[in-house]
């Protein structure tokens, strides 16, 4: 979809109750624009998982655009016996154009806890995100965040990937869960580095999965 706009403020909230299993995903990607109004936009997000449910949460990119400035942040609340995919990738401008503004945070708690509490922001005006320590010119970045109990007793190893022109990283992150990240020059070269990952994990994320 063709928002936000500068200056809206977005909210979406979901929870899947006790057993469920919610499969989402979006039509196409969203797209970060410029707007009349002065300001920044926001998209916050608050999934919240209950026990023995299950939930896949799989929106298609989004896309800054030149002149945009999107804030986003997702947060999530997952019961101790929940489980969760979740996708997130951000493609830094459209094509020949220069990226906008994204600012964005993902914090999660399970069962109470801490797991994850991470942030990264882009484009202008935000210190050394195009540098070598950072995204070293690429204009694609995307990840996998995985919470199973079954990580309880056995968390995957450590990996990198080398999925030319893309490269990424599997790491564990005592909880339990596993965080895929990845860069890449494009949205197709990230998309296959991420799948190469999920093939690693033995992970199938499919509507029916």
């Amino acid at each position: 979809m063709s928002a936000p706009h500068d200056g809206d403020r977005l909210h979406t909230e979901v929870t899947v109750g006790p057993g469920a299993d919610l499969h989402v995903t979006s039509a196409a990607a969203t797209v970060a624009l410029p707007g009349p109004v002065p300001g920044h936009a926001v998209s916050d997000v608050t999934l919240r998982v209950e026990d023995s449910a299950r939930l896949h949460w799989l929106p298609e990119p989004v896309i800054s655009a030149a002149g945009s400035d999107l804030r986003q942040h997702i947060r999530i609340d997952l019961a101790p016996t929940a489980r969760l995919v979740l996708s997130e990738q951000q493609i830094l401008g459209r094509a020949h154009e220069p990226p906008g503004r994204l600012t964005s945070r993902i914090t999660v708690r399970h069962d109470g806890r801490t797991l994850l509490d991470q942030h990264a922001a882009y484009g202008p005006g935000a210190p050394g995100w195009d540098g070598p320590a950072v995204l070293a010119g690429n204009r694609a970045v995307g990840q996998f965040l995985v919470v199973d109990p079954a990580y309880q007793d056995h968390l995957p190893d450590p990996h990198l990937l080398e999925d030319n022109p893309a490269h990424g990283v599997i790491t564990p992150l005592p909880g339990p869960g596993v965080l895929v990240t990845a860069v890449a020059s494009d949205a197709g070269g990230l998309r296959h580095c991420l799948d190469t990952a999920l093939r690693h994990l033995q992970l199938d994320v499919g509507a029916e999965a």
